[in-house]
């Protein structure tokens, strides 16, 4: 099977396991999927091959600690030096694809944006934009997002093997993160002045441009190109 049909095989053999020894196998599988030059192929291999012998182990009355011992992540770590190195998913077309969606979204909000304020006013709405804040304001997307994803994983990794973590705090830090940066960007739309070379980008452009790429983005996803 494929690495994308094993994953699929994984979740569903894993409703097969108790809570316990669930919460065991996952954090070895989340750890080790994390260790992104690992091949994605023989990660999904042996992580299949782990569940089925835990599964078997469970069936004999066996728990996850007696089939694997007291240190899961020492096991998981033995099974990364066996794992060939291949680059298992690109992290830049991966957050190229976050950094698109976004903007796909800031443009067709900005286009239907215009249109509703062009209602309620008699004179034309400016859509002029200006190319050193666009700039700075993109650069400032893609840094948001790149430490977005760093801070994302990093949360998850210091989560596993940790019995004393809380998936609401996590889930809590990653939100007020995500919030903060929001907050970031929309404070630069509105505080930065306008200055530099400027070209008109009217309301049905932006509409146009976010639609073109929110299909771009979707067709990624569904092809795996992010």
């Amino acid at each position: 099977m494929k690495a994308k049909q094993l994953i699929e095989e994984n979740n569903r053999k894993r409703e097969n396991l108790t809570e316990e020894n669930e919460k065991y196998y996952s954090d070895m599988m989340i750890y080790i999927r994390l260790q992104f030059t690992l091949s994605e192929q023989q990660s999904e291999e042996v992580l299949m091959e782990m569940l089925d012998h835990l599964l078997d182990g469970q069936h004999e009355g066996k728990s996850a600690k007696d089939i694997f011992g007291d240190d899961p992540k020492g096991y998981a770590d033995e099974i990364i030096q066996n794992l060939p190195k291949e680059q298992k998913r690109e992290v830049i077309p991966f957050i190229m694809g976050i950094v698109l969606n976004l903007v796909s979204w800031m443009l067709m909000i900005r286009g239907a944006v215009i249109v509703i304020i062009s209602q309620f006013k008699n004179e034309d709405v400016d859509s002029s934009v200006y190319l050193y804040p666009t700039l700075l304001l993109f650069a400032v997307i893609l840094g948001s997002v790149a430490f977005g994803v760093w801070f994302f994983f990093r949360t998850i990794k210091q989560s596993l093997f940790n019995e004393k973590a809380s998936e609401k705090k996590d889930m809590l830090k990653v939100g007020i993160f995500g919030a903060v940066s929001m907050g970031l960007v929309i404070a630069l739309t509105k505080f930065i002045p306008d200055f530099g070379p400027a070209f008109d980008f009217s309301w049905w452009a932006s509409l146009l441009t976010g639609g073109v790429l929110w299909v771009i983005v979707f067709m990624g996803k569904k092809f795996e190109w992010f």
